[in-house]
Formats: C-alpha cells, sequence, structure tokens
C-alpha cells in the first residue's frame, strides 16, 4: 500500500507545482502547446480571419495542464498576414466549456513581436504603465502548434472581466474597445455623433453586453458639457494614459491613431480609459496622422503636447486647453521621466529582460529580425525602429529642459493623520507640510469602487 500513495503524492505534487507557476511570471518563459484535429489547421485560421467568423477547436496545453474544447483564432491588423508563418493567436479556453480557465483567465492574447527587434517594448511598456494605472500583465511565451515551434510570443492579459474585478472591483459596467476603421483623417477621436448607437459602431466595439448610451453620455458630456467631463470620466487616470503614450512616443494608440484602448465604467459611474496593445510602443510606430513618418530626431523631440489644438483629437484638447489638467499633465510626465527614464532604470531592466530570453529568440525559427537586430536594437536604431535607450535618453532629456517643464513641483513633507486606528463613520485629520503651492487638495475615497 505505502508505494502507490506514495505514485499518488508524487503525482499530485507535479500538477500543483505547474498549476502554480503564474501565467504572467515574467522570469519564466511558458510553454504553449496547440493541437489542432486538421493537418490545414493555418489555412482554416486563415480562412476564418478573412470571414470574420468563428473559431477554430483545438487543444491548448499551457505550462503542462491541458485544455480540450478550446477556440482559436488569429488575431492583429498589421502583426496579421496570411503569408506569415507566425501570426498572432487569440485563444478562448471557455469557448466550448463554461468557466474553463487556467489561473482565473479565460482568455490567452499571443503577440508575435513583429515590429520589434528587441522583444522587450510590450512587456517592459506594460510593466511600465502597471506603476501609475491600470494595465494588462504579460510575459513570454515559447507557442507550438501540431508539435511544431512558431517561435516566441508575449502573452498579454486580457481586458476582461477578471481585469475590470481587479482593478475596479466590477465587472458588470460598459466595456468597449476603441476600434476606429476608415479613413484616418476622417476620425474624431472621442468625437460626439449624435444619440444614434449605429453612427459609433464602426469606431468603438462593444465588449460587454450592453453600454451604448452610457458611450453616447459619455462623448456628449465631454464635448458638448465640458465642465461636466469629471462626472463621466476618471480625469486623473485618462491624464496619467495621455502622458505615458506621449512620452514613450507610442504612436499607434489614441493621441495619435484611433484605436488601442478600453473604456469601462465602473460603479461610481465614470468611464476609465485602459491602454492596450503596446508592442509599437518606444517608437514602434514611426507615422503622425496627416503628417508622415518620424525620423529618430523628430520622435526624440516629439512635441509633449501632440494634438492639445487638434479639432480631430477631443481626446487631447478637452484636457490640455484646462490649466489644471495641464499641470497634471505635466506633473505626470514628469514623474514618469524621473522614476523610469532619467535614473537609468528602464534601460536596466530592458537588458535584463533580454537576458531572460535570449536563448528563446535565438531558437525563434520564424522571427522576424536576425539575432544581431535583437542585441543591437536596445541601443541602436534597426531599419526605422530606434533602439530604445537612443530614443528615450535622449527624449527624457529634451522633456527635461522643456519649457513648460521647468517649474518646481509642489514639496509635500510631515505628512500625518489622526487617529492612528479610523473606525467606521469617523472624523478624520490630515495635517502636512506644502511648499511651492498655492492651494492643496486632499483626495479620498469612501468605498473601493471609487477613483
Amino acid at each position: 500500500m505505502p508505494k502507490p500513495i506514495l505514485i499518488v503524492l508524487l503525482i499530485l505534487s507535479l500538477f500543483c507545482s505547474a498549476g502554480a507557476q503564474d501565467l504572467y511570471d515574467v522570469s519564466t518563459i511558458h510553454t504553449v502547446q496547440i493541437v489542432f484535429p486538421q493537418s490545414n489547421w493555418d489555412q482554416l485560421l486563415d480562412n476564418l480571419y478573412a470571414a470574420g467568423e468563428d473559431r477554430l477547436l483545438g487543444t491548448v496545453t499551457i505550462d503542462g495542464i491541458l485544455y480540450d474544447s478550446v477556440g482559436v483564432r488569429y488575431k492583429g491588423n498589421s502583426t496579421y498576414s496570411p503569408s506569415r508563418t507566425k501570426n498572432p493567436f487569440n485563444i478562448k479556453l471557455d469557448h466550448i466549456i463554461n468557466d474553463q480557465t487556467h489561473q482565473g483567465y479565460g482568455t490567452l492574447k499571443l503577440a508575435n513581436v513583429w515590429f520589434d527587434p528587441s522583444f522587450v517594448r510590450e512587456v517592459l511598456g506594460y510593466e511600465i504603465a502597471r506603476k501609475y494605472m491600470a494595465a494588462s500583465q504579460s510575459s513570454y511565451a515559447n507557442v507550438y502548434v501540431n508539435g511544431t515551434l512558431m517561435g516566441l510570443y508575449t502573452s498579454v492579459q486580457d481586458v476582461d472581466k477578471l481585469f475590470t474585478r481587479t482593478h475596479y472591483q466590477s465587472d458588470e459596467g460598459a466595456r468597449i474597445k476603441g476600434d476606429m476603421d476608415g479613413p484616418p483623417r476622417g476620425w474624431v477621436i472621442w468625437g460626439y455623433e449624435g444619440q444614434d448607437s449605429t453612427s459609433y459602431m464602426d469606431t468603438y466595439e462593444l465588449d460587454s453586453d450592453h453600454g451604448w448610451p452610457d458611450l453616447i453620455d459619455f462623448l456628449d458630456t465631454l464635448n458638448n458639457y465640458t465642465a461636466a467631463v469629471e462626472s463621466v470620466l476618471d480625469v486623473d487616470r485618462h491624464l496619467w494614459m495621455l502622458a505615458y503614450d506621449n512620452l514613450l512616443v507610442n504612436l499607434d494608440a489614441p493621441i495619435n491613431f484611433g484605436h488601442n484602448f478600453y473604456l469601462y465604467r465602473d460603479d461610481a459611474y465614470q468611464f476609465n480609459p485602459i491602454i492596450w496593445d503596446l508592442n509599437m510602443c518606444f517608437g514602434g510606430f514611426t507615422s503622425i496622422i496627416g503628417g508622415g513618418n518620424l525620423n529618430v530626431t523628430q520622435m526624440q523631440q516629439l512635441n509633449p503636447f501632440l494634438n492639445e489644438s487638434h479639432a480631430n483629437y477631443p481626446i487631447v484638447n478637452k484636457f490640455l486647453q484646462n490649466a489644471t489638467y495641464r499641470k497634471m499633465y505635466i506633473a505626470h510626465m514628469k514623474t514618469l521621466v524621473v522614476e523610469n527614464f532619467s535614473n537609468g532604470w528602464y534601460s536596466t531592466r530592458a537588458t535584463e529582460l533580454q537576458s531572460i530570453i535570449t536563448a528563446a529568440v535565438q531558437a525563434d525559427p520564424n522571427k522576424p529580425y536576425t539575432f544581431s537586430n535583437f542585441t543591437a536594437n536596445l541601443n541602436t536604431q534597426v531599419g526605422q525602429t530606434p533602439g530604445i535607450t537612443q530614443l528615450m535618453n535622449a527624449r527624457a532629456t529634451y522633456i527635461n529642459n522643456h519649457a513648460s517643464f521647468q517649474a518646481a513641483g509642489p514639496a509635500i513633507t510631515l505628512v500625518t493623520y489622526s487617529p492612528a486606528v479610523v473606525a467606521a463613520n469617523a472624523s478624520v485629520t490630515v495635517v502636512a507640510t506644502v511648499g511651492s503651492a498655492t492651494s492643496v487638495k486632499v483626495g479620498y475615497r469612501d468605498n473601493t469602487a471609487m477613483p
């Protein structure tokens, strides 16, 4: 009897060990094995993509754990091509089997690192973003299909109900993805197009069961009753996203291009902007809509108030033309510079990330760049893509020397509060010494759903 018991315990131990491996532990290169019953799976996925139809069924094994009846499709716009071997995947674990998840995650989004010779833009970009705003987790995975290695992918957490529960303590609010189609010069990003929801269906994708009236009310308020915008939008969180996108020259984003963001309406009835798709941050996307492609110097010196007066960008101009919001935006960008770039932290972290994935990049049979491109692009330009430190060292210097960023920030010291143990419904006194300021506001919230 002891021998079978030991075998069972060993099996349980191995299973728990595999299951405990965090899907978004960036220090580990995860393994995702997709198996389709059809040998022509690639053609079938191409056909489904072209038709905008459903998923191909298969099994998926994630770090040794098998999931059956999984739905798989190709995803992406410019990163997908029917002539490409290494295409990005969207894997829905609960496509057939309700509530089938891996560590609570129902959908895997695997990006093929197509426009990033360094292989670190997306993972590093999300890591910086998570310090200041709600943003997806990310890691790396070797992806196999029917036993053949497709290559090294970035794995990015989906913005789904689990994401909103984690960050906003709710999951029933309107969740909307910015996904503009059509001629870029016809876009008005966060523009108001009237009360008919069909006017918005080419520019937004509804990912929740409801939400069109909420979105329309938000856009109406922003454009026509701007003074009341804080009743429908968490403005501070939005300013963080604007500052991030501009500083990191993330131009495949709504400060320039009308997609790659989500909006979630929380229980305080405010929409929260959520950053998305960072594979081309740090200058990977070089085009300014209506202005052509930027060279490295132009990206290093990108106007920190890009589109502040452009009529097609209410997402920017409705905020940067407000004196208070403009100061908040400047303060947020200065914080990003000081805490990540002027101190060299980002360069050290990028080097650490490359060291984790070096062997996997070398072994990737379908990488779009050479291994020498991979090692070089951390610091030097490859094709049209600037080196990350080449871009950001100069950009941090440019921002620090910009006339609008010279004002001294407030010095907040000697912060105390009483009583030491705060009871429900009790009064609280906060005392602080604040220098270089003419007024002080104290922010608070009375429940976890509030901003």
